[in-house]
């Protein structure tokens, strides 16, 4: 269960002044609604992972002329909203003292058996968001999914990305791009080569960067979308590090 109380201040990627300054440079119009924040394409309007409202708040957002699509942080249903897409579940890690406490047994004996063959990963800066970008963007294409476009990443304001890298014989083999948004974060892109998979780069990667997170005051790691059966694999990568499973509300499209 995903503890309301704990996470009190955990506020969503999408519902950040970070967000907002790279959806704005990226041409959408973007307005804050009472604290809402809401981004218009067109004749569209999306808020996406918005809580504490229910369905009376939630009607008042869509008063414009155009149409409305919101996805709520928890469940809400009745007169006037139309679901769309079924909810979606998040892993949301509460970033603890002892980050390894929560760790699955599994989890945590392969990354004990990486950290001891020596691996060995670092921060980095803009060459590797470029080299990162090109490397998951080519992944993408392979598997077909949908993320959010390169130029979001290269939008989003200064100090706001977390870069780590894995390098083999000199050559770019891994990395992972974190968005930090207040006491927040939010795990926004990752690729790993065969032979970083099989030396179980990503789990030292993700560990180091948690406790550098940590360190400089992040409270919470949203770790993305948990699908069990398109990507069971990495569902338990998530789940593995303790991380909370957050289920959110029904995408609707609204009437007021």
């Amino acid at each position: 269960m995903f503890d309301c109380g704990e996470t009190a201040a955990y506020v969503p990627l999408q519902q950040s002044a970070v967000y907002a300054a790279a959806v704005a440079s990226c041409g959408a119009r973007v307005r804050w609604l009472d604290g809402v924040l809401a981004v218009e394409r067109g004749p569209l309007r999306l808020i996406s992972r918005v809580g504490g409202l229910d369905r009376a708040g939630l009607r008042q957002l869509a008063r414009w002329p155009g149409a409305t699509v919101v996805t709520p942080e928890d469940a809400v249903a009745g007169f006037g909203l139309v679901p769309l897409v079924t909810p979606m579940h998040h892993a949301v890690w509460s970033l603890g003292e002892d980050l390894r406490a929560g760790l699955s047994g599994k989890w945590r004996n392969r990354l004990v058996a990486a950290e001891q063959s020596g691996v060995r990963v670092r921060r980095g800066g803009q060459a590797v968001l470029e080299a990162l970008l090109a490397a998951e963007g080519a992944q993408r294409r392979q598997r077909g999914y949908r993320a959010l476009p390169e130029g979001f990443s290269r939008a989003l304001p200064d100090g706001a990305l977390r870069l780590w890298e894995w390098r083999q014989a000199g050559a770019f083999g891994a990395g992972m791009a974190f968005v930090v948004h207040g006491r927040s974060a939010t795990y926004h892109l990752g690729w790993a080569s065969q032979a970083a998979k099989a030396a179980g780069v990503h789990g030292v990667m993700l560990m180091r960067a948690a406790e550098a997170l940590r360190a400089e005051g992040v409270r919470w790691l949203d770790l993305g979308l948990v699908d069990t059966e398109a990507a069971p694999g990495l569902a338990r990568f998530k789940l593995g590090t303790g991380a909370h499973l957050r289920r959110l509300g029904a995408t609707c499209l609204v009437v007021p």
